[in-house]
């Protein structure tokens, strides 16, 4: 069949699918919004600090390019002050390192919200195929990552042109000032140009991220025959849970059969229904219903009665009311308390003019049922 093939993926992820691709670190990624975020902090951390950060390293470039005749000859020194110079180099890029960081981590969380696994970085060696690699640059996906490649580079490309064109004088203004000015003015330059770029970015990023949402979404997708099998899977087999809820209903059957010759007395239709009642004061705080049934099942309740002597009265609004009303195990409706009381009394005065040999007593004449209880009454 065409959907156990795996090439018909027509079904949405299901929830399980997507949480096993999440735990393998399989989550939309795009590129082009981490490249975003990072121009932007670029440009934005060029145009506040670049200023105090050009001044600061004009500072450690002066200081370190000093050099004393005794510390250029003693090597311990030089390694001394190479390590002090390189540390407060680190110090005075740190924050713009720290900075790039964050833009990465929120970029990240954006699309995927949190996420920490160690899988993708197990070694996959199918990458090392050079035919899986041919293939995955000939697909369709390479054409589309080749597409964004080339529209990204001149959108990006004819908008930095834009910027070197426009801000060119000022670029060849700079040989004219002081270094401390010139340096300020050239971060200043740079900041606005990378925050320029950013604006383009921003283009290509809000076309990238909805496809590679969508892209993601596609290669999550299942067959028919996947979801069914990972139904079996975390459900069962559905032939397995039939038999196994028939067995359920069986054993249910026997218990409640069993029920039946301790019962006090069955009510009946007298054929389409039989319901068995079971009242003992010191235990229950109503009469019980023990066994009910319809059809086949009301015959064989009313046999099962006869055979072991328990009372068996034909009341058909009655028993029609506590089939339909009256669960299996629970106390009857407390509406039914008057009728149900009458049939028990008759039982227990044939019970006792049995005992006695005694004529037995006359049918009771119950009262009819409150209104809505019998599902047969006009």
């Amino acid at each position: 069949m065409a959907e156990e093939s795996g090439f018909d993926r027509t079904e949405p992820a299901s929830a399980r699918r997507r949480e096993q691709a999440r735990e393998e670190g399989q989550v939309a990624r795009s590129r082009e919004l981490s490249t975003l975020a990072l121009l932007m902090c670029a440009g934005g951390a060029f145009w506040f600090m670049g200023g105090g950060l050009a001044g600061r390293l004009s500072s450690l470039v002066r200081e370190n390019l000093q050099l004393s005749r005794a510390l250029a000859f003693d090597p311990d020194l030089m390694l001394s002050r190479l390590r002090d110079g390189s540390l407060d180099m680190l110090l005075a890029f740190l924050p713009l390192l720290a900075l790039f960081v964050l833009a990465g981590i929120v970029s990240a969380l954006a699309v995927n919200g949190w996420l920490f696994t160690t899988k993708p970085l197990a070694p996959q060696w199918n990458r090392l195929d050079p035919l899986q690699g041919f293939a995955r640059i000939a697909s369709w996906q390479g054409a589309i990552e080749m597409v964004k490649a080339i529209a990204k580079a001149l959108l990006v490309g004819g908008v930095a042109a834009w910027v070197i064109w426009h801000d060119s004088g000022a670029v060849l203004a700079l040989a004219s000032e002081p270094l401390a000015d010139g340096m300020a003015h050239l971060a200043k330059l740079a900041g606005g140009a990378f925050l320029i770029m950013s604006g383009s970015m921003a283009l290509v990023a809000a076309v990238d991220v909805p496809f590679q949402i969508w892209d993601h979404e596609r290669k999550l997708r299942m067959t028919r025959a996947e979801l069914r099998e990972e139904n079996k899977e975390t459900e069962g087999d559905p032939q397995i849970k039939s038999r196994i809820r028939s067995l359920q209903r069986e054993m249910a059957r026997r218990r409640m059969m069993a029920e039946i010759p301790k019962a006090d007395v069955v009510v009946t239709n007298p054929t389409h229904y039989a319901v068995a009642l079971s009242y003992q004061g010191s235990s229950m705080r109503a009469p019980r219903v023990v066994a009910k049934g319809a059809h086949l099942l009301a015959e064989r309740i009313r046999a099962l009665a006869e055979e072991h002597g328990v009372p068996v009265l034909e009341a058909p609004p009655l028993a029609r009311a506590l089939y339909r009303h009256a669960q299996l195990g629970d106390d009857i409706p407390a509406a039914l308390y008057t009728a149900v009381a009458e049939v028990l009394a008759y039982v227990y005065q044939l019970r006792r003019q049995r005992e006695a040999g005694a004529a037995l007593p006359r049918l009771p004449e119950l009262q009819p049922l409150p209104a809505g209880l019998d599902p047969e009454a006009s």
